[in-house]
């Protein structure tokens, strides 16, 4: 039986992680997605992106409405491996970190606490105030792992391209998920003579 993941995509800048993340997903076959778009982030597609919403997915086996609490992975009994908020906006991170689940996206993170099981967010926003970091604080004590996409630059990234498939690759490899769309820490070679 494959293993489930929920990835759900919110408003904030950065959209092309979430969208790079259910490719990634998609091409593992031992892997079921499930996806949120929230509405923002239907927008935000269309702004920042080549793609349609409905492109993005038909990249996921199953896709929900964000209005939809009543939808099976609102469910502790919907096993999952782990969600995947990417990008998560500070609006989801602070519903998330308060425990108010008035949507799809913050009603499954919820439950994923509560089940004990890895939720991801992939906070996109800077420069952050107090009340940011306080909101991620909040979120890391109750379980969540907080993933800002900062790049790694030890690769030498040559393309756009490169920096999101290696940060993509670190989330998912956080979940364990082995992947090779990041690149391991190697020692420098020492080149004096």
């Amino acid at each position: 039986m494959p293993e489930r993941i929920i990835l759900a995509i919110t408003g904030a800048s950065g959209v092309i992680y979430g969208i790079r993340a259910l490719q990634a997903l998609h091409a593992l076959p031992q892997i079921e997605t499930h996806l949120i778009v929230s509405a923002a982030a239907k927008q935000t597609i269309a702004a920042e992106t080549n793609w349609a919403t409905k492109d993005v997915g038909a990249l996921a086996h199953t896709v929900y409405d964000d209005r939809d609490i009543g939808a099976a992975l609102a469910s502790g009994s919907f096993t999952t491996r782990a969600m995947l908020v990417i990008p998560c906006s500070i609006k989801t991170l602070s519903a998330i970190a308060n425990s108010y689940a008035a949507d799809l996206i913050a009603r499954a993170a919820d439950v994923m606490l509560k089940e004990g099981r890895p939720l991801a967010l992939v906070v996109r926003e800077t420069p952050l105030h107090l009340g940011h970091l306080r909101l991620m604080t909040r979120a890391a004590e109750i379980g969540a792992i907080i993933f800002p996409p900062v790049p790694a630059f030890y690769r030498q990234p040559k393309t756009v391209d490169e920096i999101i498939d290696d940060t993509v690759g670190r989330v998912l490899a956080r979940v364990g998920i082995d992947n090779d769309l990041y690149s391991r820490w190697k020692e420098p070679r020492d080149e004096t003579p």
